[in-house]
């Protein structure tokens, strides 16, 4: 667990305890309400039921994000919030007493009631909590004093967003340095007090009443490295960010002895990646049995159409570019590699980025068709069926891959990738993915690939995961894999 994960618990703390005792408070109303005026814990079946509730919300609380921005939320967002909290714990609660066999009808009435008088109370309690941390903030004093420090095409919308922040924020804008220069005979900004980047700003700065300032780095003008040394030298709260980012900013924190900003393409919880390699570790274990039992079957078949290894190795280019060995059943000629070269004008994928010919001839027994004219040889009957991928449950097992993720390229596609191509590595290769499941036969631009692996990188969830997953499935079982 990450340090800010953990400062986050203790800022949302009451917020916590909250939720929790308004849980079991609703539970024992709900059993009350249903069933007798007595003290349901007293019962072993509903005490366990309790502390699956309990259990559930702590899971829930660990892994999402539902306690981050709460204090600034709207009634109507915090609603949403609240009823998504609770179906979270219902479902996986429910889940659970499924699994050991423990729900009855009585059980199932008990959890959905209890759920609904917690998104009623527990709303108003979020909603009342929110109320009073504003009147203990105004009761503790004033705002404390914020300078902003960017640029003219900058100054106006900020100011507006942090005004716009009204009695959810803990500062007020008393001055704003312009880093490009004033206008001439403009000395405000909707009141605000505006200055160049000169004696008089600092003047003001050092013996002005000041708690902090904030740098809104515009990206066409230098970093004003100076103020910055000068600032931290008074002892003043320099705050930095940077507008114009592709991807924002979403940590902070050391290398060595320098202070960093960090930025990722997505941000994911502990939680998350927990969860998704819990996924890939069972999923890999149950593929690792299934991959052997089909070896004693398709094993000598592939041996006897085409001598020579079973297994087919080939390094390929993992996340962030770190090179692997990943493992397929052979369904290619032993002389694949050398020919594919002699392929290259009938490839699909108009960049050359990626390699894909209708009707390989180097798959074993390519040349045989059936009745109806199609491909009707071993090789294509493994890649058909994407028999040919179960080896590389080896690789999920092993950390190299995930079951869910964007296909690893070759070494000679990764040396041809331009920046726009390598966000697709940013994450672990997967055996199946978005692209996969979205008609991957009737792509044939590069772009486009990169296209789905950056929306599903960009989007990634678990539910995500599990929904290709479900479309895999069907897309194997309907024979429509890789040709």
């Amino acid at each position: 667990m990450n340090e800010r994960l953990i400062s986050g618990f203790i800022k949302h703390g009451d917020f916590i305890l909250l939720d929790v005792l308004c849980l079991q408070a609703c539970y024992v109303l709900s059993y009350w309400i249903n069933f007798a005026f007595a003290n349901p814990y007293d019962i072993y079946r509903y005490r366990y039921q309790a502390l699956v509730m309990l259990g559930s919300q702590a899971l829930v609380t660990l892994f999402s994000n539902n306690y981050h921005g709460i204090v600034r939320r709207s009634w109507f967002d915090e609603l949403v919030s609240t009823a998504t909290y609770i179906a979270e714990i219902f479902v996986i609660s429910l889940v659970y007493l499924f699994a050991v066999h423990w729900v009855g009808d009585a059980s199932r009435w008990q959890f959905g009631f209890t759920s609904l008088l917690f998104l009623v109370f527990g709303f108003g309690l979020r909603q009342l909590n929110k109320l009073l941390l504003r009147k203990r903030r105004a009761a503790m004093g004033k705002k404390r004093s914020l300078v902003l420090v960017t640029s003219r095409a900058l100054a106006v919308d900020a100011l507006h967003k942090l005004k716009g922040m009204g009695r959810y924020s803990d500062f007020f804008v008393t001055n704003i340095v312009l880093l490009d220069g004033a206008q001439k005979g403009v000395d405000n900004i909707e009141g605000t007090p505006v200055y160049s980047m000169d004696s008089t700003a600092m003047a003001d700065i050092t013996h002005g009443w000041v708690d902090e300032v904030l740098i809104l780095q515009p990206v066409d003008l230098p970093l004003p490295s100076k103020l910055m040394g000068n600032l931290m030298q008074m002892g003043v709260t320099v705050n930095y960010a940077l507008e114009g980012m592709r991807f924002s900013v979403n940590d902070a924190g050391k290398i060595g002895p320098y202070a960093v900003l960090t930025s990722r393409i997505r941000e994911v919880s502990i939680g998350q990646l927990a969860i998704k390699r819990l996924f890939d570790i069972i999923g890999g274990l149950v593929g690792c049995l299934i991959t052997a039992a089909t070896c004693v079957i398709i094993g000598p078949i592939i041996y006897r159409k085409s001598p020579g290894p079973i297994f087919f190795v080939q390094q390929r280019v993992g996340r962030n570019g770190k090179v692997f060995n990943m493992y397929k059943f052979r369904s290619m000629y032993m002389d694949a590699e050398e020919r594919k070269s002699e392929l290259q004008d009938k490839n699909r994928i108009d960049s050359g980025l990626m390699f894909k010919v209708e009707d390989d001839p180097r798959i074993i027994d390519g040349h045989k068709r059936n009745k109806q004219g199609k491909p009707a040889g071993i090789g294509h009957f493994i890649r058909r069926y994407s028999i040919d991928e179960f080896p590389q449950f080896l690789n999920v097992l092993r950390g190299e891959m995930s079951l869910v993720g964007t296909r690893p390229p070759t070494l000679d596609e990764w040396e041809r990738y331009g920046m726009d191509h390598r966000v697709r590595m940013s994450i672990k290769p997967g055996i199946t993915g978005l692209w996969q499941v979205s008609g991957r036969s009737k792509i044939t631009t590069f772009d486009k690939v990169v296209g789905l692996d950056r929306e599903y990188i960009e989007n990634w969830n678990i539910g995500l995961d599990i929904k290709i997953l479900l479309k895999t499935v069907v897309v194997v079982i309907g024979g429509r894999g890789a040709l």
